[in-house]
C-alpha cells in the first residue's frame, strides 16, 4: 500500500492541522461565475454606417452655416454644433475648415457635372440635350442651396483664392471640356455653323451664370423665367427652332 507523505494511506484524506476537537469544518466556497463577456463593438459596417452618417451630418451642418455666415465667418465650433457632434469629431473626418468646404463641393455639386452635360440621346439634337442642361441647371442648383454655394464662390473666391482653384478644378474646368465637347459634335452634324464656339464654351453657359446671381440679387425685383431665357439664347445659336 502507498503511503503518502503525511503517513496516511494514499487515498484517505488526511486531516486538517491544528484542527480543535468538535470545531466545525469551514464550509468550501462555490467557485465565482465568469464574468460577463464585454460586449464588443458592432461589425466593422455598422460602425463605417454610422461614421458614414455623421460625416454626412457634419457636411449638412457645413452647408448651412456656410451659406449663412459666408465662408471667412463660418466656425468649426458652429459646424459641430449644429451637426449635434464634439468639435473634435469634425477632426476626425476633416483637416481643417477648408478641406471640408472642399468635401462639400464633392458631395453638393460634382455629381451633378455628369448629368449636367449628358450626350443626346440616339436620335436626338444637341440642342435637345443643352435644354436639359437647362432645366437640370435651374431646378437643381441656381434655386437651391447649391446655387448659394455657387454665389459664395463668386462672393469670396477673390479674398480665399484656394477655394476657388479647387472649384474650377473640379467643377468648372469638367463642365467647359463636357460643353466644348457638345459644341464641337454639335458643329459636325452641322447644328452649329460657327466652329469659333468651341473656343468659348463659356458662351453657352452664361444665362447660368446669370440665374444664379439673378435669383439672389433681383428676384425679388425682376422674377427670371431661367428656362424661357435659355431658350432665347440658343436660338440665337442654333437658330430659331421651326414649329413641329
Amino acid at each position: 500500500m502507498a503511503i503518502s507523505r503525511k503517513g496516511s494511506p494514499e487515498g484517505t484524506p488526511s486531516k486538517p492541522a491544528n484542527r480543535r476537537r468538535g470545531e466545525a469544518t469551514a464550509p468550501v466556497k462555490a467557485p465565482k461565475p465568469p464574468l460577463p463577456a464585454i460586449a464588443s463593438p458592432g461589425p466593422p459596417s455598422s460602425r463605417a454606417a454610422r461614421a458614414a452618417e455623421r460625416r454626412a451630418a457634419i457636411i449638412d451642418a457645413a452647408m448651412d452655416e456656410f451659406i449663412a455666415r459666408g465662408y471667412a465667418a463660418t466656425r468649426l465650433d458652429d459646424v459641430a454644433k449644429r451637426a449635434g457632434v464634439a468639435k473634435g469629431t469634425i477632426y476626425l473626418h476633416f483637416k481643417d475648415k477648408e478641406s471640408m468646404f472642399e468635401e462639400l463641393i464633392r458631395t453638393a455639386i460634382v455629381p451633378l457635372i455628369g448629368r449636367l452635360a449628358t450626350p443626346p440621346l440616339p436620335g436626338g439634337s444637341v440642342r435637345d440635350a443643352l435644354e436639359t442642361f437647362a432645366q437640370i441647371f435651374v431646378h437643381e442648383v441656381a434655386t437651391t442651396r447649391r446655387g448659394d454655394i455657387v454665389r459664395l464662390i463668386v462672393a469670396e473666391g477673390p479674398r480665399f483664392p484656394a477655394i476657388a482653384d479647387f472649384y474650377y478644378r473640379e467643377v468648372v474646368s469638367r463642365g467647359l471640356a463636357a460643353m466644348r465637347a457638345m459644341i464641337e459634335l454639335a458643329v459636325a452634324r452641322g447644328e452649329v455653323r460657327q466652329p469659333e464656339l468651341a473656343r468659348f464654351p463659356q458662351i453657352i453657359v452664361a444665362p447660368a451664370i446669370i440665374a444664379v446671381i439673378w435669383k439672389s440679387l433681383f428676384e425679388r425685383h425682376s422674377p427670371l423665367d431661367a428656362i424661357a431665357m435659355f431658350r432665347v439664347h440658343l436660338d440665337l445659336i442654333f437658330g430659331e427652332r421651326r414649329p413641329a
